[in-house]
């Protein structure tokens, strides 16, 4: 641990596993597709892929890339949010973990692809970004990509401003060896334009 609370423990006190789970249970209810980044990123993968999905949550993602056929691995700091992804999917593999130490957990750093999705970077701890990019990157093989999703104005996040940049994002990724090769306004893939609230990138690790 880097002993300074991420944004994400500011937020929720580290107990709201059980309230995230049944929002988007309701979603699903209600008819809302609630698996678009599992959808994308399959788009991108081979069967049977590596997947680490960094900041997992509840599991909902990872849950779902497991039920496409591929072998995946969640890591949060959040108990509570693992203890919802361990009774949904007890034989997936859920680490506890800070993602400024992700090479401590003992992991084989060959994923095809890692994903942090759901505001993950804009919610860690402040000045820990460029440490966590590198931690993802390392974690890829050759040829790997890593997928974020993030908000960038007060609309898409649960702050009242972005602490992120995607000019920042960009150049930590950049630092640690990695090169933009897409970018959407949407997990559906809508084009994303200069200004856009919210951004999907595709960064890779440049094959030898």
């Amino acid at each position: 641990m880097t002993g300074q609370r991420d944004r994400w423990a500011e937020l929720t006190g580290g107990q709201s596993g059980e309230e995230y789970a049944r929002r988007f249970a309701q979603l699903a209810e209600s008819g809302h597709d609630i698996h678009g980044e599992a959808t994308f990123c399959t788009a991108l993968l081979k069967p049977a892929a590596r997947v680490l999905d960094a900041g997992c949550g509840t599991g909902r993602i990872a849950i779902r890339l497991a039920e496409l056929g591929h072998h995946c691995t969640g890591v949060d700091v959040d108990p509570s949010m693992l203890a919802v992804a361990r009774r949904n999917a007890p034989t997936q593999e859920w680490l506890l973990g800070d993602l400024t130490r992700l090479d401590t957990l003992g992991l084989e750093q060959d994923f095809d692809l890692v994903l942090a999705a759901g505001n993950v970077i804009p919610l860690l701890a402040p000045g820990t970004e460029p440490m966590v990019v590198r931690q993802l990157a390392a974690a890829l093989r050759p040829g790997g990509l890593l997928v974020t999703g993030m908000g960038l104005d007060a609309a898409h996040l649960p702050l009242p401003e972005p602490p992120v940049t995607l000019t920042e994002f960009d150049h930590w990724c950049t630092q640690a060896g990695l090169t933009l090769r897409q970018r959407y306004a949407t997990w559906s893939r809508d084009p994303y334009h200069e200004g856009g609230g919210y951004a999907v990138s595709v960064h890779c690790r440049p094959a030898p």
